[in-house]
C-alpha cells in the first residue's frame, strides 16, 4: 500500500438536497459514495471515509470495501470536523493526505493518480491541487505530512483553504480534463442538470 492516504469526507448532512442524500444517488450503477471510494482504492493508497456514525445509512454503500471508516460525532461543525478527525486517525507513516470530496461524480482514478505521481516526482514536499482544464482551482488536493498539524486546527465549513493560502509558494496545480475538478453536486437542481448533460434526465438514475 502507498504511504499516502485519501480522505473522503462523507459526514455532512446533505441539507441542500431537501430530504435526499446526494452520496447515495446512483452514478454508473453505484451509490456515489461507493463509486468515489472505489476510485480511491484503485490508486493503491490507504482510504479513509468519514461518517456521522458507523450505523449511518451511508455505511451500507461502503460494505465490503477495504476502507477505514472514521466516526465524526461533531460533524455538524462543518467539513473541518471531518478533516481534523481524519488526519488524527490515519495510520502512522503516511507522507501525504489527499482530500477527495465525496460529491464529485466525474473524478476518476487516473485523476487522483496524477496528484500522487506529481507529489512523488519532486524531492521536496509540495502541495498538489487539481484544476479544471482552464486552470480554475478545484479538487482533490494533496497535503504533505508537514501540513497535518495545520489541518487539525481548522474550524468551520471552509475546508482547507487557509492551509492552501499559507502554502501558496509550494503549490503545484494539476490540470484535469474539462471540469472534472469543479463538478460537485449539492442540490436536486445540480443533479438534474448534470444528469441531463450525461443524457439521463432522472434524478436517481
Amino acid at each position: 500500500m502507498l504511504d499516502i492516504s485519501i480522505l473522503i469526507p462523507a459526514a455532512g448532512a446533505s441539507s441542500r438536497m431537501r430530504g435526499r442524500d446526494k452520496l447515495t444517488e446512483t452514478v454508473d450503477g453505484l451509490p456515489l459514495l461507493r463509486r468515489q471510494a472505489l476510485r480511491a482504492i484503485d490508486t493503491g493508497a490507504h482510504v479513509a471515509v468519514t461518517l456521522p456514525d458507523p450505523d449511518h445509512p451511508r455505511a451500507a454503500a461502503l460494505q465490503g470495501l477495504p476502507v477505514q471508516v472514521i466516526e465524526v460525532p461533531d460533524s455538524d461543525l462543518g467539513m473541518s470536523a471531518s478533516i481534523r478527525r481524519g488526519v488524527g486517525l490515519i495510520p502512522r507513516g503516511i507522507k501525504a493526505m489527499i482530500i477527495l470530496p465525496a460529491d464529485m461524480p466525474e473524478i476518476e482514478t487516473e485523476d487522483i493518480q496524477k496528484l500522487i505521481s506529481s507529489f512523488q516526482s519532486v524531492p521536496f514536499p509540495m502541495l498538489q491541487q487539481a484544476t479544471a482544464a482552464d486552470g480554475t482551482p478545484g479538487h482533490p488536493v494533496l497535503f504533505p505530512q508537514d501540513c497535518f498539524m495545520a489541518l487539525q486546527t481548522l474550524t468551520g465549513d471552509q475546508g482547507a483553504r487557509d492551509v492552501l493560502k499559507a502554502n501558496a509558494h509550494r503549490l503545484r496545480q494539476i490540470p484535469l480534463p474539462d471540469r472534472r475538478a469543479l463538478t460537485d453536486l449539492d442540490t436536486p437542481e445540480a443533479w438534474r442538470a448534470w444528469r441531463a448533460s450525461q443524457g439521463d434526465a432522472c434524478l436517481t438514475g
